[in-house]
């Protein structure tokens, strides 16, 4: 009886971008064959794939060589023996032939299963070295036919693997960087050049009057700004800032971007403060006193927190041992248009001597000061100065109407050093009144009046009891923070804050002169004489419960020399204001 020979088996091997199909057939002999191609394998997992193959080979020839040993047995024993007991014996034998050929089939199926496993166990990292099966339609894979090795269709390497090699990697852009650099929160590129930072303020005071006329005691929101600075790249600057506090309806305040050629020479553009006088420059949340001085209501746009469209050229030269302004502005407040066809020109100039001697006792001493000229048309009703006092006790001197050119003129000193800070200044308007006899009561024509001349200064000095330092135009670095970290600003351990003490002079004046035209024969007339003065002593203390509140107490006696509202008597008024700041 005669009985089939195992099944074939096909083994394929890819290494390196060739494929090759060995196939065995029966009792093939892998010594022969192996020769011929060259090495699979080069690594560990391959050459265990290759112990076990060559295991399952040698198996393979034992139980082929049992089988056919079996077999011939059985045939002697057929041949020998008589009729009936020859046919059972050999029908035996056969029964357990069949036995032992299909547990070597079994076998052989396991040992497939394991070389398989083997084969498809980590695709990716066995990328050069896998097992494919014999009816695999790749192109390019080399055949064994009839155990006879033929030439692949294609040498390329799999186009799967060859697309996957020319994909180029795309590069990841490392995150921006996000934290808190001690003054503001930010958010930067890695490089640093593009950079944004929210910052605002918030001031809350309650004010307390005394004397006839004054207004009302009362709490108030005196600002709450809110906005955003950065860089872009490394040339430009900008800033917006809005005040959800303002009162006339206008809540933009900054909106600017500066570009630097060089520190000596930068451009800004926007709407920004007018760079008039070293109290204006000063940033409000810096300021040494709740209110600025009456020296402030000589500045440019001064009703609408000195800040007006325009544009300035400015720079530091030597480091800033000088620094220079020039700029072109409406001079009309903010967001407002310009009414005449010239703009308000504004010149400064400030000079730091001893700026970059760091052991001089005059290292923070700053001297300077700066013109401006500009033109007001009385047909838009525009009007001299307003001469409301910045605490809102008073106001001491009317409005007039005015028409023609703006002159101001300021000057200014400042020195820092250690816990101390002294700071004088000097301004002057000069606001002409061209033409505009027909506006004035009694309809004098178009005659020219003479204009409006007002002067004012201050000097003031300011000590710090906890022995802080005290910035030009910033916050002391508190040594001991109350109820506020301090760790990235210089601050050391917790304690009661820094005290400041702070004192301050100022006096205003101005003077409208009056005209008599009662002999003209064409629009007789009288113009009255106005010559108002008034002064002011500030005392306080400022309390810095860390780099970022700040409370403030001031008390001061502004005295009316000469009566600026029908009825209104020369008097003094007494105002307490309290402000509690919190900025970031």
């Amino acid at each position: 009886m005669r009985y089939g020979k195992p099944p074939d088996w096909q083994w394929s091997a890819y290494h390196t971008g060739s494929k090759i199909d060995l196939a065995v057939s029966g009792l093939v002999s892998s010594s022969s064959s192996l020769p011929a191609v060259r090495p699979w394998f080069a690594n560990h997992r391959e050459k265990k794939a290759m112990r076990l193959l060559t295991k399952f080979f040698a198996l393979l020839v034992v139980l082929m060589a049992t089988g056919s040993l079996a077999l011939a047995q059985s045939t002697e024993a057929v041949g020998s023996a008589g009729g009936s007991a020859s046919a059972g014996a050999s029908k035996a034998e056969v029964d357990a032939l069949r036995s032992e050929l299909a547990a070597q089939r079994q076998v052989i199926e396991q040992l497939k299963a394991i070389v398989e496993r083997l084969s498809q166990a980590n695709p990716e990292k066995n990328a050069e070295t896998r097992m494919l099966p014999t009816n695999s339609s790749l192109e390019g894979e080399p055949r064994l036919v009839n155990a006879v090795l033929m030439q692949p269709l294609a040498v390329a390497p799999s186009v799967a693997v060859a697309e996957q090699a020319q994909q180029p990697v795309a590069k990841k852009e490392p995150p921006p960087i996000a934290g808190w650099n001690g003054e503001h929160f930010f958010i930067k590129s890695t490089d640093g050049k593009f950079q944004i930072q929210p910052y605002g303020y918030f001031q809350s005071d309650y004010r307390a009057y005394e004397g006839d006329g004054a207004p009302s005691n009362t709490f108030v929101i005196r600002r709450a700004r809110f906005g955003f600075q950065g860089n872009y790249g490394t040339r430009y600057t900008f800033a917006v800032l809005a005040d959800a506090a303002a009162t006339n309806g206008l809540i933009l305040r900054d909106l600017y971007v500066n570009a630097q050629v060089r520190p000596a020479f930068q451009v800004q553009i926007g709407q920004f403060k007018e760079p008039f006088a070293q109290e204006e420059l000063t940033t409000v949340t810096n300021i040494d006193f709740i209110e600025r001085s009456l020296a402030s209501l000589l500045y440019p746009s001064a009703s609408t927190a000195y800040r007006s469209p325009g544009i300035t050229l400015h720079g530091d030269i030597s480091g800033g041992a000088l620094q220079w302004w020039l700029g072109a502005f409406n001079g009309k407040g903010i967001l407002a248009n310009n009414t005449t066809n010239q703009p308000e020109i504004v010149g400064r100039l400030r000079f730091y001597p001893m700026r970059n001697k760091k052991d001089s006792l005059l290292q923070g001493l700053a001297f300077g000061g700066s013109v401006a000229f500009g033109r007001t048309r009385g047909l838009s009703n525009e009007t001299s100065f307003s001469a409301t006092m910045p605490d809102v006790a008073y106001t001491f001197f009317p409005s007039f109407r005015i028409n023609g050119t703006t002159e101001r003129y300021n000057g200014e000193v400042t020195w820092v050093h250690g816990p101390w800070g002294l700071r004088a200044e000097y301004d002057q308007l000069n606001q002409f009144r061209r033409n505009v006899g027909s506006e004035q009561a009694g309809n004098l024509g178009f005659l020219t009046l003479p204009g409006i001349v007002a002067k004012a200064g201050y000097g003031q000095v300011t000590y710090l009891l906890t022995g802080e330092k005290r910035p030009e135009n910033g916050t002391p670095k508190v040594k001991h923070p109350f109820m506020g970290p301090e760790t990235s600003t210089g601050g050391g351990a917790n304690g009661l804050g820094a005290f400041e003490l702070a004192f301050r002079y100022d006096s205003i004046q101005a003077h409208e002169p009056g005209i008599n035209l009662l002999n003209n024969p064409i629009t007789p007339g009288f113009v009255p004489t106005y010559i108002n003065h008034t002064d002011q002593f500030t005392a306080g203390i400022n309390w810095y419960l860390n780099y970022w509140v700040k409370y403030q107490v001031n008390i001061s006696v502004d005295r009316l020399k000469e009566p600026s509202v029908t009825g209104q008597v020369p008097q003094n008024f007494v105002v307490l204001l309290n402000r509690l700041q919190f900025r970031f």
